[in-house]
């Protein structure tokens, strides 16, 4: 896709009066830069509100239903390393603190390329916008052929635990809200790529550390930039009828990037050949 037509695509579904990804030298991209710089710094989250044009959401909708039944599906203990849950860990580790994962994920290949977000995730002026937004000189897609691009579907009576990201910067974006329930929820840098401070996430889990978390109400076209690998977050329990479906573009700040297998098996329930042979991260967290 040369330039000129990749602009008229990201022209078409985004806001580009708010976020004009195509002029990274006008005084509107450097506004908007700038807050989401300064919020990601200090609180390792920002939201940019109606990134999408409200012409184009109720397509943007549409689209993630038609594809959310091809979520893989699975009730399953996990804690917040997704490691095992029977590990020979300390008492007071907060790898030992159980919990019920219940939501599904569309993996990257049941996402056909037409879709708004496959365009959007590709897009050169969308990945050279967010890198500015994170302060990268550039991010590179996920060489994960599953995890790169997915859609999260959160059923009623279900939730999304309390987690850390694999990868270290989220983009994410509501399509489908749920009618009660489905808060987005999460401590900020709550550890970092040099310490776990398991004694914080300890205390988070066991509902003694309500003055970490901070929550957000996002609105379907919201897009979200997240510092997941380091910030402790969940997704509530949604209530009523209507499923919650977030799409995650997810980036790294390094090329090759793959999930492990048994991460990979516990989101698509299966593995390719790639998660095999996948590198090595570049630091020693608990995945």
């Amino acid at each position: 896709m040369t330039v000129a037509s990749e602009a008229r695509v990201v022209d078409q579904v985004v806001d580009t009066d708010r976020y004009p990804l195509g002029e990274p030298a006008s005084a509107a991209w450097e506004e908007v830069v700038s807050r989401a710089r300064e919020e990601l710094r200090r609180v390792g989250c920002s939201v940019l509100p109606n990134f999408i044009r409200p012409s184009r959401c109720a397509a943007l909708r549409r689209e993630c239903a038609e594809i959310a039944p091809l979520a893989h599906y699975g009730v399953e203990e996990v804690n917040v390393y997704n490691i095992a849950t029977d590990s020979s860990l300390p008492e007071d580790h907060p790898g030992r603190v159980s919990m019920e994962r219940g939501n599904a994920f569309v993996a990257r290949d049941n996402i056909p390329e037409q879709f708004l977000i496959h365009q959007l995730y590709t897009s050169k002026l969308f990945q050279r916008f967010i890198a500015d937004c994170f302060e990268l000189p550039r991010l590179h897609e996920l060489a994960d052929p599953l995890a790169g691009l997915c859609l999260n579907v959160v059923g009623p009576g279900m939730g999304h635990p309390w987690h850390f990201d694999t990868n270290e910067f989220t983009v994410s974006m509501l399509t489908q809200e749920s009618e009660v329930g489905g808060t987005f929820e999460y401590c900020p840098n709550i550890r970092s790529a040099e310490a776990e401070n398991f004694g914080d996430v300890r205390a988070v889990l066991d509902g003694r550390g309500e003055h970490l978390i901070r929550r957000l109400t996002l609105r379907p076209g919201d897009l979200q930039l997240f510092k997941g690998r380091y910030a402790l977050h969940r997704v509530t329990t949604v209530r009523g009828e209507t499923a919650r479906h977030s799409t995650i573009f997810a980036y790294s700040e390094r090329p090759g990037v793959i999930g492990s297998p048994a991460r990979t098996r516990q989101l698509f329930g299966r593995v390719l050949p790639e998660h095999l042979g996948r590198a090595e991260r570049g630091d020693q967290l608990l995945d």
